[in-house]
């Protein structure tokens, strides 16, 4: 039985398309049941408040980056969404005198428009916001160089190379969104050889680093979120790193879900 058209963009694959049964089933679950979904390599954490996600999530940064030698150099994927555990981040490194100059740091993705990656002057700019809100309020004698900023660009080239490189990775941070994509690897169009059919989740799997065209709800979100309603100033698409890249050898293998209680 083919799949049913999307209640939100019926050019395009997105959750209403499943069985109603697990939308429903889906929809039905408690922060209780949630936690029961935990299981070898698949944690699921829950926080009372936002303000203990967000120190979680820095804490992230700071456990990955005090594994890091000249020898053995370790960094960690970063999302912009949410953006408060950037500056907790910083603070955080300059309270424990932590020294980055042999750790790294990924760029999880960037706007991309009219052929080319954003500059660092747009509004929305990842690059922009993770130095701003993060590497610039390192002390100058703690920073990591700029060549450890790896930050994805229209020609993947570099960035791809980046994470052969040998550096690990031992951890990628992301965040769903509202058309439940995980760190913006939007549903895809229904168009070529996905026009009856999605991609298996293997098809998706093998995906590469490259451009990445945003469901309309992903649009309308970040427009809400980031650029005050204002729709037409949210780029269509975005760098984004495959699952082949964000998953390099040597990187922690368990996926840990935070979520906030209510």
């Amino acid at each position: 039985m083919p799949r049913k058209l999307s209640s939100i963009a019926p050019d395009w694959w997105d959750y209403t398309t499943l069985d109603d049964e697990l939308i429903r089933a889906a929809a039905r679950l408690t922060p209780e049941k949630m936690l029961k979904l935990s299981r070898p390599g698949f944690q699921v954490v829950i926080y009372d408040t936002l303000e203990e996600f967000y120190l979680a999530e820095a804490l992230e940064y700071i456990t990955a980056w005090r594994q890091s030698t000249e020898d053995n150099p370790v960094g960690i994927c970063g999302p912009i969404g949410p953006t408060e555990q950037l500056p907790l981040v910083a603070r955080l490194v300059n309270e424990l005198k932590l020294n980055l100059k042999s750790a790294h740091f990924w760029g999880m993705d960037e706007w991309y428009h009219d052929g080319k990656e954003v500059p660092v002057t747009h509004p929305l700019s990842f690059e922009r916001a993770d130095r701003e809100l993060c590497f610039h309020r390192i002390g100058k004698e703690l920073r990591m160089p700029d060549s450890h900023l790896h930050f994805p660009k229209a020609d993947t080239t570099e960035y791809r190379r980046s994470w052969d490189a040998g550096v690990r990775c031992a951890v990628m941070q992301g965040g769903q969104g509202d058309v439940k994509h995980w760190a913006f690897n939007d549903p895809l169009p229904r168009e070529g050889e996905y026009k009856n059919r999605p991609p298996s989740p293997g098809e998706y799997g093998r995906l590469p680093t490259r451009v990445v065209d945003l469901h309309p709800l992903t649009i309308a979100q970040n427009a809400r979120t980031s650029g005050g309603g204002n729709i037409a100033l949210v780029p269509s698409a975005r760098l984004k790193p495959g699952r082949r890249k964000r998953f390099p050898s040597g990187m922690r293998a368990n996926t840990t879900i935070h979520s906030v209680n209510g």
